[in-house]
């Protein structure tokens, strides 16, 4: 099959079209073709070398966390899906690779694709929707009247998350540039920290929750604008205790990680909060769920650009800029790209 391959690890190493063996379904997986894939930086950080420790994998490797497609064949265990299902997902660790025309996807981790999207919309929602849920609903259990700060809230978590907290009731701020304020605004935010000329840490104060992705920096800050008994969940780092307990990782890195999060940690308990690192996971009963949200019109994707398939590379030097508002997709379908 066609493919988008990495053959070794390095900063900003470009990927090369080949050919690679296609996939085998086991009992209890789904074999999709794929028609979208959406960019995420974890695929940067990957290719970068900078989740060897924690998702050893091994190159020649094919990148891409998130797909929209076609089933084309499904296990014998499989119960859920039958040919020529129209799904998307976030196919779980250590099973990545949406950057190929097919992939093997568990049936667990997949879900129906909202009926109201295209192929492209769908691809870009599964990771950074999943990482909005599993933060606010799953992890924060958020309610209403509580309030929510959201950093980056143009960017590809952010554009979903605000969407979410104003659903569950929560009343939202977020961080972004004087630029990007309408589009946070009409996605729901009611306040708005211009973080080119605004101190966020000064202009609010109380809130039940931040949501960070930004830098170590912006997660010191972020303390400042908690009450007590209020949560910081970073999905940007540093890895605490509990996140190397979860994914069974070795002593040294389990240390490692204690240590790196020590400080926060330290900080957080002494003012009455509560630091999470959040490493999201794939999970289709989750994505169905979201499904039904997007379908309802609750939910609604945002999309920067959609890229040909053969202009990955390009693609990701422009997620790399940081600049982008929701996702960058690319498409198998050249007519889709613009």
């Amino acid at each position: 099959m066609k493919a988008s391959i990495l053959g070794r690890y390095g900063k900003q190493q470009a990927l090369r079209p080949g050919d690679m063996p296609a996939p085998t379904p086991g009992p209890n997986d789904v074999l999709v073709r794929v028609e979208a894939a959406g960019l995420n930086m974890l695929d940067a950080k990957i290719r970068d070398g900078a989740f060897k420790p924690i998702l050893p994998y091994k190159v020649p490797l094919v990148l891409g966390h998130d797909l929209a497609g076609t089933v084309v064949a499904v296990g014998a265990k499989v119960s859920r899906f039958k040919k020529g299902d129209a799904v998307f997902a976030r196919p779980r660790d250590g099973r990545i690779g949406t950057f190929a025309e097919l992939i093997a996807v568990n049936e667990a981790d997949l879900a129906t694709k909202p009926k109201n999207l295209s192929m492209v919309e769908a691809a870009s929602l599964p990771l950074v929707a999943l990482t909005a849920w599993q933060a606010l609903v799953e992890s924060a259990q958020v309610k209403p009247g509580q309030k929510v700060l959201i950093h980056a809230g143009s960017g590809g978590v952010g554009t979903i998350a605000i969407q979410l907290a104003k659903l569950l009731g929560a009343t939202v701020a977020t961080t972004t540039s004087a630029a990007n304020a309408d589009l946070v605004r009409a996605l729901g935010a009611d306040v708005v920290v211009d973080y080119r000329s605004q101190r966020f840490e000064n202009e609010l104060s109380g809130y039940d929750l931040v949501l960070n992705s930004q830098d170590a920096d912006t997660l010191q800050r972020s303390l400042k604008v908690l009450k007590r008994g209020g949560k910081l969940i970073s999905i940007s780092g540093p890895p605490d205790p509990a996140f190397a307990k979860a994914q069974s990782l070795n002593l040294v890195l389990r240390l490692l990680f204690r240590l790196m999060s020590a400080g926060i940690r330290r900080k957080a308990k002494r003012l009455g909060v509560t630091y999470t690192f959040l490493f999201m996971r794939a999970d289709g009963h989750q994505l169905g769920g979201i499904a039904q949200q997007v379908e309802t019109g609750t939910l609604r994707p945002v999309i920067d650009r959609v890229y040909p398939f053969d202009q990955l590379n390009d693609a990701f030097a422009y997620i790399e800029t940081g600049r982008a508002k929701g996702k960058v997709v690319v498409s198998l379908d050249a007519a889709h790209a613009v």
